[in-house]
């Protein structure tokens, strides 16, 4: 198994090369990332709505040691993360960082959701500074109108 700390900086070059060959290929690969994701967990989301999102991020919390908030409500789960431990690793790196990596997150996590039902709202703070914040709504509307805010 290749190391987190090793892992996150190959992945920053992967991103690299791969938009190399045009943005769309990058987006495709995201996409595929996804799909692979809806394999493996998108029934948990499906079937446990926002308590499996709070599972399953409450889990990698804890295994990728992240400074993070975990909120659930009636309507939304967030994840409120203070200091991502990718990014972070990217940005301790000789290698410039890619600079939309933190993107990877959403080209994952969004397909996932989809297919489990369930609503996305994604606010990168800062391409630069290693946070950010989701939020997973039942609602679409809900969604919506925090989108807007």
């Amino acid at each position: 198994m290749i190391p987190s700390d090793h892992f996150v900086r190959y992945y920053n070059e992967v991103f690299k090369a791969v938009d190399s060959l045009g943005r769309d290929h990058l987006y495709a690969y995201w996409r595929k990332l996804g799909e692979s994701q809806i394999q493996k967990i998108g029934e948990k989301f499906r079937k446990g709505g926002l308590e499996a999102c709070y599972e399953y991020w409450k889990v990698i919390k804890e295994e990728e040691n992240c400074d993070a908030q975990l909120s659930l409500t009636d309507d939304y789960f967030e994840l409120d993360m203070k200091r991502c431990p990718s990014l972070s690793k990217v940005l301790d790196n000789d290698a410039s960082p890619f600079p939309l990596y933190c993107d990877h997150c959403m080209g994952w996590i969004r397909p996932v959701m989809e297919y489990a039902g369930l609503h996305l709202v994604f606010d990168i703070n800062s391409r630069i500074e290693p946070r950010c914040r989701i939020r997973i709504y039942k609602d679409r509307f809900k969604a919506e109108l925090f989108q807007a805010e």
